[in-house]
């Protein structure tokens, strides 16, 4: 490990964030040998903090260890201890602080991010603060976008926007992925995605939702609570949303009328079918048949 390096840039949140749903607004990394003062010098005022203290940001951070070890400390975690192959998630608001083992020293990279998307993830409880060191699964490819990340903003041209939301979205969606492997929750919870899968496939004729909780093997009421929180829908909407996704790729793609339509899905009749495709897409079938919004 080198006895000391470091780079970090910020950079102002662009207005086509609130488009693209996500912004990368800072990167960085840092060596830092044993021993060694922590953090580095240079970082601006709103950013910069001391062990004393520790800070509350404005935005959310990420902070890989590819090095070394060392601890970290917020209101949600407690002191927690941190090492190679580990992310440090910094959450808007939360008073946190973190610091290598002065034995060992670590080497780290950062991105700092802010938009909609974040916003959502934390919301449904998908990243939390409690929960705000993670193993990841896939620590090299984590390490791998990272730098990518770095030395692209490095180029203002390739740099924008749009790459930056994408680079940002597949550094969440890695820490996401390990969240849900590492949780021990994970194979009480399994059942949801083989659930999603089995509705999907029998999207035409889905079962009655107790028949699929029963062939899971799950506890009726824990099935229908467990498959909100991991899909945001109950289990009846996300088959209701199945349904008008398929309407809508038929009514779209072919000349089926709309009886022949509503009775291939389930519709109770043409009219059923076309109240909740109005309600949910904002428009008549008719009107989406024939291209207009």
């Amino acid at each position: 490990m080198p006895a000391k390096s470091h780079s970090h840039q910020y950079l102002v949140k662009s207005p086509e964030a609130a488009v693209w749903g996500l912004a990368v607004t800072g990167c960085g990394r840092q060596s830092c040998a044993a021993g060694s003062a922590y953090p580095p010098p240079g970082h601006p005022a709103d950013h910069h903090f001391g062990w004393a203290n520790g800070r509350v940001l404005g935005a959310c951070q990420v902070i890989f260890i590819a090095e070394g070890a060392g601890v970290f400390e917020s209101r949600a975690t407690g002191l927690v201890p941190v090492g190679a192959g580990m992310a440090m998630m910094v959450f808007p608001g939360v008073w946190h602080r973190y610091a290598p083992d002065p034995a060992k020293g670590w080497s780290e990279q950062w991105i700092e991010l802010q938009g909609p998307v974040l916003d959502a993830l934390l919301a449904r409880g998908m990243l939390t603060a409690a929960r705000a060191v993670i193993r990841v699964e896939r620590a090299v490819k984590l390490g791998a976008l990272l730098q990518e990340i770095e030395a692209r903003l490095q180029d203002s041209a390739a740099g924008s926007a749009p790459e930056g939301a994408a680079l940002g979205l597949h550094v969440l969606a890695l820490l996401v992925e390990a969240e849900r492997l590492n949780s021990p929750a994970r194979p009480m919870t399994g059942f949801v995605a083989r659930a999603e899968r089995l509705l999907q496939d029998a999207v035409d004729q889905p079962p009655a939702i107790p028949d699929v909780a029963r062939k899971l093997g799950v506890a009726y009421s824990h099935f229908r609570r467990e498959f909100k929180r991991h899909t945001g829908l109950a289990p009846y909407q996300y088959v209701r949303r199945l349904r008008l996704e398929k309407a809508r790729r038929l009514i779209g793609s072919s000349t089926e009328s709309l009886q022949v339509i509503a009775d291939r899905l389930g519709f109770a009749s043409p009219y059923h079918l076309s109240a909740a495709f109005k309600q949910h897409y904002g428009q008549s079938p008719s009107r989406w048949r024939r291209g207009k919004e």
